[in-house]
């Protein structure tokens, strides 16, 4: 039998039924669990996958039987055990701290709904369901000890900081005796941090890319103006696996970058990092606007761009049908006067062709047009009213691919920006930095027990053991383990404890950090998470440059 506050759902199984059929019983059952929760007269429907007590693996549900006993304190903490890039970029914590943990976050009705679905989910058709498999004794006690409020304290290195991997950068642990068990519990939620923190830190790698071909080219002004800050745009929106990847990834690319897109992430930095302005767009072209006029039209096509912004940068696709004739008939032949006398720069923008081929076949064609000067390396540039960007096949590994063959070819590198997109946002997982949370002490029976992962197996899986301090000696990052720093010089912050947020740190200073400059951080005491959907504004669900296309 599988129960719901609205009807009971009896399920007679034998040995040989239809497995399909019993998961089309169980998904009915599942349905109605939802509605009852969702039905009681004048409350608003619960956002189930806004419900701290399921935001974990299945299996968690089960482990508060599996502690030894006495177990009363769980000490966990979070790190990047190796990975693609040495120098992590950490990012993203305050958005979750924000979103899933601050303030009353377990209630009544969420401890229902959560039953109700554990009590399908685990239920089997020989063995029934096993009562003591939910805690919910425990999180009962949460409500009315803590007011809904998480009883465990996060301490972590300041947003933005550029830690070497193999390091601490936050740990975990429970601050009531009773609940040990939801340290590790919420482990599923806060390990998800692997994504914007790998975001960040690929970003931050390709920045490095960048500023050094233009320092190699001759384009040291670039940098020194603020230009370089533009020269990676995120055009991963439409790219990755949902609306929240999108916001907290693409604000990952924003610590490093100022050039987005993807209007998630700028709703992410303003509404959880405080940053009404993180990131600029400008008007461009996709191929829909472009073919919509046909191939005999493609010309007035390019025309209408330049007279419907007649001014500032405008980027324009020019592969819909000939690149190359695109570049020497057009906009370097009938429509080269207007480019030249208009206030700004049209950007050219090749979307197919082999790397890196087609981006010097590319500017070949435009200098041989537009003309070059020479930067004080001698490399070429094409004059300010025109520029090119590659957006087709751009991860970390082809730009610097293209940028190395530029400067060989005899190329400036400012003459060319990127945007990348699924590459950016999506073509990464937990393992490119080997993302991992361990226990790493515990407290049972009144003894201090210092825990340790060892596998003969796989050495590189050792995880550290006892409390952890996270030190810096001039430049020189190292954890301490088994309680034996000094926590004078320990570099981890508490920023949240029992429901409160003790952090919130701007935007600003996560990227100056991300610099690898020295920012405080800002110490609050809220009380009070955001709220509903702030993504889920239809107007914005879209690539910035759509907003322009009605032109």
């Amino acid at each position: 039998q599988v129960v719901t506050s609205s009807r009971s759902v009896w399920l007679s199984v034998c040995c040989e039924a239809n497995a399909s059929s019993l998961v089309l019983v169980l998904a009915s059952a599942m349905g109605n669990c939802t509605a009852a929760c969702e039905g009681a007269p004048g409350a608003m429907p619960l956002d189930s996958l806004n419900n701290i007590v399921m935001l974990t693996d299945s299996y968690k549900v089960t482990h508060h039987l599996q502690y030894p006993p006495g177990t009363t304190k769980i000490y966990s903490y979070f790190e990047s055990r190796g990975g693609a890039y040495q120098d992590v970029c950490f990012f993203g914590l305050q958005y979750f701290l924000k979103k899933y943990m601050v303030g009353q976050v377990v209630t009544p009705a969420k401890i229902k709904q959560a039953e109700e679905y554990f009590k399908i989910h685990f239920s089997h058709p020989v063995w029934g369901y096993n009562e003591q498999l939910f805690n919910r004794g425990a999180w009962e006690y949460i409500v009315s000890k803590h007011g809904g409020r998480l009883p465990v304290t996060v301490k972590a290195v300041p947003e933005g900081t550029v830690v070497p991997y193999k390091n601490v950068l936050f740990t975990l642990e429970n601050t009531d005796d009773n609940c040990f068990w939801l340290t590790n519990y919420l482990e599923t939620l806060l390990v998800q941090i692997w994504y914007p923190t790998t975001v960040c830190t690929q970003s931050r790698e390709q920045k490095k890319i960048i500023v050094k071909y233009l320092k190699e080219t001759g384009c040291s002004n670039v940098i020194s103006g603020g230009g370089h800050l533009f020269k990676l745009h995120d055009f991963g929106f439409r790219g990755v696996s949902s609306v929240e990847s999108a916001a907290i990834g693409g604000a990952g690319h924003l610590v490093n970058f100022m050039g987005t897109d993807t209007m998630a992430a700028m709703v992410c930095c303003k509404e959880y990092y405080g940053e009404p302005a993180a990131g600029f767009s400008i008007p461009a072209s996709e191929h829909s606007t472009m073919t919509s006029w046909g191939r005999e039209k493609e010309v007035d096509a390019m025309r209408n761009m330049l007279q419907q912004y007649p001014q500032g940068l405008v980027a324009c696709v020019s592969d819909s049908y000939d690149i190359y004739k695109a570049c020497s008939d057009y906009w370097g032949g009938e429509l080269k006067s207007l480019i030249e006398n208009r206030n700004g720069t049209l950007v050219v923008r090749p979307d197919s062709g082999e790397l890196p081929k087609i981006v010097l076949d590319v500017l070949d064609r435009l200098a041989a047009k537009f003309g070059t000067t020479k930067t004080s390396t001698g490399h070429k540039l094409l004059p300010p009213c025109i520029r090119v960007i590659q957006g087709d096949g751009i991860d970390i590994n082809s730009l610097d691919m293209i940028l190395k063959s530029m400067k060989d070819a005899g190329w400036a590198a400012d003459n060319l920006a990127f945007g990348s997109g699924g590459a950016l946002l999506q073509k990464l997982h937990r393992d490119t930095q080997k993302c991992a949370f361990k226990c790493s002490y515990a407290r049972i029976g009144g003894q201090n027990v210092d825990v340790v992962k060892d596998p003969i197996t796989d050495p590189g899986k050792k995880s550290k053991k006892g409390r952890l301090t996270l030190e810096k000696n001039g430049s020189t990052w190292t954890t301490v383990v088994e309680g034996r720093g000094n926590p004078g010089n320990d570099q981890l912050v508490e920023v949240f404890r029992d429901g409160v947020l003790l952090v919130d740190d701007s935007f600003a200073k996560i990227r100056a950090r991300a610099d690898e400059k020295e920012e405080p951080v800002t110490k609050v005491q809220k009380t009070v998470g955001i709220t509903g959907d702030v993504f889920n504004n239809i107007v914005m669900l879209t690539d910035s440059y759509k907003v322009t296309h009605h032109l």
